[in-house]
């Protein structure tokens, strides 16, 4: 039976459908099936569109849809590993958000996905993140990157304000920062003194496994 629940929440993912991607994430916590093995199953799908959209063999809207399934099915699964005190090795903390100013969700959301499918601990910070919002969620998790999005060039600043300010906390030294977003260009972010870009959710994990040096 458990075989079958996490079949179907792979396949869930792989056809993005998120209403059926969390009716098989609860269905597996009522079987009482291992949450972190249920997290393994939605890894392998993720990672497998994730890997379709590097070769150009799939889409904006396939990634953008898997993301959105897997984002659905993810909390469910996150707070039962929490509940029966499960562990899943961390290949890094990571603390992500979307810069003040700016509402967009979607690169950000898939971001934030791929790296969670990848095996980092992703702490969201949502959108519209001030620069003091980002520093507590740096120094509360003890973050070993910042990741930081910003769509529209007039607030793609606020990644340079979010850096100073981790400068004048102390805290600049302690993280690696990779920012992206539709309005950010390596250019921008060499100036703002960021420590890696890459304009695509895939590059995004790649670059932050290099950051940590993993």
């Amino acid at each position: 039976m458990s075989t079958d629940v996490l079949e179907e929440l792979k396949k869930a993912i792989l056809t993005y459908n998120r209403e059926g991607a969390a009716s098989w994430a609860r269905k597996a916590v009522q079987e009482k099936i291992d949450p972190v093995e249920a997290l393994d199953v939605m890894t392998v799908a993720i990672r497998q569109i994730g890997d379709g959209f590097g070769k150009g063999e799939l889409w904006l809207p396939d990634l953008v849809g898997a993301a959105a399934a897997m984002t659905s099915a993810m909390p469910i699964i996150e707070e039962e590993i929490k509940r029966v005190g499960a562990k899943r090795e961390s290949v890094g903390t990571v603390v992500i958000g979307t810069v003040y100013g700016d509402i967009h969700t979607i690169g950000k959301t898939m971001v934030a996905t791929l790296l969670t499918a990848d095996g980092f601990a992703v702490n969201d910070l949502g959108i519209n993140v001030t620069a003091e919002s980002f520093v507590q969620g740096i120094a509360e998790n003890k973050a070993d990157i910042l990741a930081m999005s910003a769509l529209m060039t007039t607030t793609a600043p606020e990644q340079r304000k979010v850096i100073e300010t981790l400068k004048k906390e102390g805290l600049r030294d302690n993280v690696k920062i990779m920012v992206g977003g539709g309005a950010i260009t390596q250019d921008f972010a060499d100036s703002i003194g960021a420590d890696g870009y890459d304009p695509t959710a895939p590059g995004a994990v790649k670059l932050a496994r290099r950051l940590v040096g993993k």
